[in-house]
């Protein structure tokens, strides 16, 4: 089995060719067969013609005379029949075929009829003192190019020509194809800096800058992953960092019996933290996957943003918030739950966010084909250059994960997903030191898939 392509192409090339030129020799012989005997013959009749006119015109008409003119014919065979028998019988030189005729063709000739039988010998009657006689000449072309000669050269120049320009010609076919085969292998070990930069405009162009997208893309996933990895294990080391030095402090009874009851509650809230992390990433992926199913139902939306803010109102009462409302009553159909928790993640977003006595506007209207929510924070805002990382997992805006505002930035991630489920989308715009403002748009219900 041949498994190199290089090879298989050449292969299957070479044996297209030698099938091509075997049939162009074949249709090649057919066509032009018929057309070079007519011409051979009509060139052999005028021979003939010409060696009975000269004999006849020759002033000497004797035995020898005609002998000498018929070996002047160098590549034909001849044979005169009389009456009486054979006169001259001559071949054609380097030849040693001999002209037969039959009685019945002899007598036919000689009875003054012109024939062509076999092997293109032609039988032609001529008279000398009134007597008859019967040529017979067959041209013997034995040291002479023939068309099957020219052909078969022809072709074998073709076809050496041709195979040499293609195997050079295969070469820089399969190149670009080896080059993604290494590159393929150098990205199944991990390694994804990798970059073909083909500029063929043909379709292994188009492959290889597919090729190239794909490997880019690979890198941003990988780059991703690692970026996702580290994330976990920092969001996960803190708590546990703090729950087993707190641990170890009552076990090892170094804690003062009045500390006790502040330890273990540390203990209890890096426990939940856990917790939490462990359930938003869980959500995370169940979002993420194909089948997350969606409950439908309808229900008051306005509604439902009043209870999460009712929900949340330790959060922002402490710090001394004022929450603004403009919500009219509009009903959709979509999965309660979900949607639950994307006001409960935004508007705890708001509220972190939102220094003391500050406020926080939620307004809510109907528009073309659909619903917008809009969620205004009067807070520190986001840097320009981070907006765009606001909906990646494990974002926060203070880089240095300052503990003083607590969450795994999994958040804003989790409601962009259930949006997106949603046939919806989320925007965000912010100016530093003034605020940040989220705008959630829904269509009017979301259609089971």
């Amino acid at each position: 089995m041949i498994r190199s392509l290089y090879v298989r192409v050449v292969f299957i090339f070479l044996m297209a060719v030698i099938v091509g030129l075997a049939i162009a020799f074949i249709a090649t012989s057919t066509i032009f067969e018929k057309q070079l005997a007519k011409e051979v013959r009509d060139e052999t009749t005028l021979v003939a013609n010409d060696l009975i006119d000269t004999y006849i015109n020759s002033t000497n008409q004797d035995i020898n005379s005609l002998r000498n003119n018929v070996r002047a014919l160098r590549y034909y065979s001849i044979r005169i029949v009389g009456t009486s028998g054979d006169i001259v019988a001559l071949h054609a030189r380097n030849s040693t075929t001999a002209i037969t005729a039959t009685p019945q063709q002899i007598a036919q000739v000689l009875n003054g009829e012109t024939i062509i039988f076999d092997e293109g010998v032609i039988g032609q009657p001529f008279m000398i003192k009134g007597e008859i006689y019967a040529l017979f000449i067959m041209p013997v072309f034995t040291d002479l190019i023939t068309l099957p000669k020219v052909l078969i050269t022809f072709l074998l120049i073709i076809f050496s020509a041709g195979s040499l320009i293609f195997l050079i010609a295969s070469r820089f076919l399969i190149k670009p194809i080896r080059t993604m085969t290494a590159a393929t292998e150098k990205m199944s070990r991990g390694d994804f800096e990798v970059a073909l930069n083909l500029s063929r405009k043909d379709e292994l162009g188009t492959l290889a800058q597919s090729f190239d997208r794909m490997a880019k893309e690979l890198k941003q996933i990988e780059q991703m992953r690692q970026d996702f990895v580290s994330n976990v294990s920092h969001e996960m080391q803190s708590p546990l960092t703090s729950i087993t030095g707190f641990a170890k402090a009552l076990r090892d009874g170094v804690v003062s019996s009045e500390n006790n009851a502040r330890y273990l509650d540390i203990i209890a809230e890096e426990s939940e933290r856990l917790s939490r992390l462990s359930d938003n990433l869980l959500q995370l992926a169940s979002l993420e996957s194909k089948y997350h199913p969606l409950e439908l139902k309808t229900f008051a939306l306005d509604e439902q943003i009043r209870k999460i803010v009712v929900a949340l109102e330790p959060q922002w009462s402490e710090k001394g918030i004022t929450i603004e409302l403009e919500l009219p009553i509009i009903n959709t159909t979509a999965d309660y739950d979900q949607l639950s928790q994307v006001w409960t993640n935004l508007l705890g977003n708001a509220i972190k966010f939102t220094p003391e006595a500050g406020t926080i506007y939620i307004n809510m209207s109907s528009i073309k084909d659909g619903i917008i929510v809009t969620i205004v924070d009067t807070g520190i805002g986001i840097p320009m250059e981070n907006m765009e990382h606001v909906f990646e997992r494990f974002y926060k805006a203070d880089p240095s994960r300052n503990r003083s505002r607590t969450g795994s930035g999994l958040g804003l991630a989790i409601a962009k997903k259930i949006i997106e489920l949603h046939s919806g989308r989320i925007q965000v715009s912010s100016t530093l030191g003034k605020g940040t403002t989220f705008e959630v748009i829904l269509p009017n219900a979301i259609m089971p898939e």
